[in-house]
């Protein structure tokens, strides 16, 4: 099985922003971090899940993702997120992530558990903090899907 953790954080919301993942197989581990220069929590944590799956390099193995985000988790697990499709998610935000998303969930077909955040999670707390420490970094990046719509 691989494991994903993930987390998303902004300052100000919108704000400057990052996201932390940390992949797990077997014995193999990896993070990932990025930061953004203006962004919003919910677009960092999506980002976080994406970029993660992204990473993958096998199919055919169970995924399943730990989050703290309700709103990713919910998206996808309580279905909201195809009846979002089917309207053009029209009135939704994120439609540039969610449309990176859906070919990603295709392929690896996830299962998304909500952990409660800054409760004692290792991983959780490790993502949490690439998170920060990337918004905080000297060199963010522009998201140009927030950025574009503003």
């Amino acid at each position: 099985m691989i494991t994903i953790y993930t987390d998303g954080a902004a300052k100000g919301n919108p704000g400057p922003g990052g996201y932390g993942a940390v992949l797990k197989f077997n014995k193999h581990r990896k993070e990932l971090s990025e930061g953004f220069r203006l962004t919003t929590n919910n677009r960092m944590e999506l980002l976080a899940v994406i970029r993660a799956l992204q990473e993958l390099k096998l199919t055919g193995i169970p995924v399943t993702i730990y989050s703290d985000s309700k709103y990713v988790v919910d998206a996808v697990e309580k279905g909201w997120l195809w009846g979002w499709q089917k309207k053009g998610f029209k009135d939704k935000k994120n439609p540039d992530l969610w449309l990176r998303y859906i070919p990603l969930h295709l392929k690896y077909k996830p299962k998304f558990v909500w952990v409660k955040g800054h409760a004692g999670n290792i991983e959780n707390e490790r993502c949490d903090q690439l998170a920060v420490e990337a918004a905080e970094g000297p060199s963010l990046k522009v998201d140009e899907g927030y950025e574009s719509i503003k």
